[in-house]
């Protein structure tokens, strides 16, 4: 079963900490977004293998965007 990790808030992304092919447990940063000069740990919400990486760093997203998929 696929499993979405979306943004918490909306940011620019500054760090991607995974990459497709990875083992996440849940509770683990998986992206780093700042907002409002502050950085903000996304962090997996299940265990999985990271099938996509929907953002790079750089990209702005939105509060409930989806940043990766984990299967």
């Amino acid at each position: 079963m696929m499993k979405n990790v979306t943004a918490s808030m909306a940011g620019t992304v500054i760090n991607v900490l995974v990459q497709a092919g990875d083992q996440v447990n849940q509770g683990q940063d998986v992206v780093v977004l700042e907002s409002m000069k502050m950085e903000v740990p996304i962090q997996a919400e299940a265990d999985g293998k990271v099938v996509e990486v929907k953002v790079n760093v750089g990209d702005f997203v939105n509060d409930g965007d989806v940043i990766l998929v984990l299967e």
